[in-house]
Formats: structure tokens, C-alpha cells, sequence
């Protein structure tokens, strides 16, 4: 007897997978939307999730880890995740949408655009297929944002307040900017974050989320001001630079102009 192909759309709680969710909504009316829950995601991000579950009309699974990620911080010592070091990734992300997918027959829907030279990620079990939408119909930025616009999503709320990606609050890939912004309207995540470094630290081998510089020394009123200054100038800088963009990024009040890497589980 022959299994029936399950086609699964993970959602990051980012503009790609969102956008590419709406976009795949009648095309694929067996799909299932799925959500990989860290426990450390932002409250606007669970908010964005709803308000897809919506316009959807569909219900988003969320997949638990079989651990937490504290318990998973423990298991690696109190070494927090790294660029170098994401186990994060691993054990919160790719192992539940694995176990999730169990044996059956997948098709994957990943969120990577037609203007992106990045590969997004694929699974090494041979039952797991991923496939690139807007990349096979050459869909780009401005293509997204119509999308978004017209289904009446939107962009993520986050982005309101200058986060860039989805993620989880302590994400290592965050800029400085956007540490200092945490700080401005989350101060209790910032605050919790800066306590996974004193983990750290008591283990006698310091790591940082910023690499050397720890979140006790950035949040420093005249750090966090250095840091505003320096983003302003590097903006207004990329802004004089910048080439004409498409009127909807404009009127949608957009920057994703250099987007900074970040992981591709995360923040499709």
C-alpha cells in the first residue's frame, strides 16, 4: 500500500514563510502549517502566528522538543549557542520537525526567494523533499511584500520596533542595534538573556550572545547611545548609496536592503 505525500510549510514566524503560507494557501489545500516552539520566541512573533492562523483558515501545529532549551543548555554545559555552536537550531528546530515528519512521505515548502543565492535546509532522510516556490515562479522581495499586503498580513510587529528576523529574543545573529532596541521594549527578555552569560561565566569560560562584547556592558547608557549613533550614520550612509526600490517596499516602509545573515531554519 502506497503512502499518501504529506506537504508541510514550516513557519518561522519571519516575512518569507508567512508570505510564502498565504501564497500556497489554494494551491495546496492539504497543507500543513507547522511551527517549531522554542519557548524563547518574542510575544509579537506568537501574535503574527495568529493573525496568519486567520487568513489561513487553518489552524498552525506547534511542535514541541522533546527538551527545553534550558535543559539542552545544561546538557552542553551552560555553553550558550553561537554561529559556531548552534545547537540550538539543531536540537529546538531541525530534531522536533524530524521527529514531527517521523517516516512519511514529505514534501517541504521552504520560503526562499528568487533574489536570494543562499540554499535553505535539506534534510538528509531520503523521504524529505524540499521545494522552492517563489524561487521556481521567481518571486523576489517586492513580490513578497504585495503579498503580505494584500492578504491584509502584513509585516511582523517586531519589525515595528527595528528586529529584523524571527527567532528566538536572545538570538546570537541579532545586530547590536537590534540588542539595544530589545533592551528599549522588552527590558525582561534583555535581562533574561544577559543571565544565560553569567551561566557562562561561572563555568569559567565566558560566552557572549555579541561574541566579546557581554550584554552587561552594552546596555550602558552611553554603549547603547554609541551604538543608536552609529546605526544612524551607517542608514543614512546605505540610504545615499541605496538604487531606486519598487514602490510597494517604499510604501510599505521597508528596509531589507543588506539583510544580515541569520539562520535559515529561523527566519524563513
Amino acid at each position: 500500500m502506497n503512502k499518501s505525500i504529506r506537504h508541510i510549510l514550516s513557519l518561522s514566524g519571519g516575512k518569507d514563510s508567512a508570505a510564502l503560507a498565504v501564497y500556497m494557501r489554494d494551491q495546496v489545500p492539504e497543507m500543513e502549517y507547522i511551527f517549531h516552539d522554542t519557548d524563547k520566541e518574542l510575544p509579537e512573533t506568537y501574535e503574527y502566528l495568529y493573525r496568519l492562523e486567520a487568513i489561513l483558515g487553518k489552524k498552525i501545529t506547534y511542535t514541541t522538543p522533546e527538551h527545553s532549551f534550558d535543559k539542552w543548555l545544561a546538557v552542553y554545559g551552560g555553553m550558550i549557542p553561537s554561529n559556531h555552536r548552534r545547537w540550538c537550531t539543531k536540537m529546538l528546530k531541525i530534531k522536533p520537525f524530524e521527529d514531527y515528519v517521523g517516516n512519511d512521505i514529505v514534501i517541504n515548502y521552504v520560503g526562499l526567494r528568487a533574489d536570494e543565492k543562499r540554499d535553505g535546509y535539506l534534510s538528509p532522510k531520503p523521504n524529505i523533499t524540499a521545494v522552492h516556490p517563489f524561487k521556481e515562479d521567481g518571486l523576489c522581495k517586492s513580490d513578497i511584500m504585495l503579498i503580505l499586503e494584500e492578504s491584509g498580513l502584513g509585516l511582523p510587529p517586531y519589525m515595528d520596533w527595528g528586529r529584523t528576523r524571527s527567532g528566538c529574543f536572545f538570538c546570537f545573529y541579532q545586530q547590536k542595534i537590534e540588542w539595544v532596541r530589545l533592551k528599549q521594549v522588552h527590558p525582561d527578555l534583555f535581562q533574561k538573556a544577559l543571565e544565560y552569560e553569567y551561566v557562562n561565566q561561572k563555568n569559567g569560560n565566558p560566552f557572549y550572545w555579541n561574541k566579546h562584547e557581554p550584554l552587561i556592558e552594552l546596555q550602558k547608557p552611553e554603549r547603547m547611545k554609541q551604538i543608536e549613533e552609529n546605526w544612524e550614520r551607517s542608514k543614512l550612509k546605505k540610504s545615499l548609496n541605496r538604487p531606486n526600490r519598487p514602490l510597494i517596499e517604499v510604501l510599505g516602509g521597508a528596509n531589507f536592503d543588506d539583510e544580515p545573515e541569520g539562520c535559515l531554519i529561523c527566519s524563513l
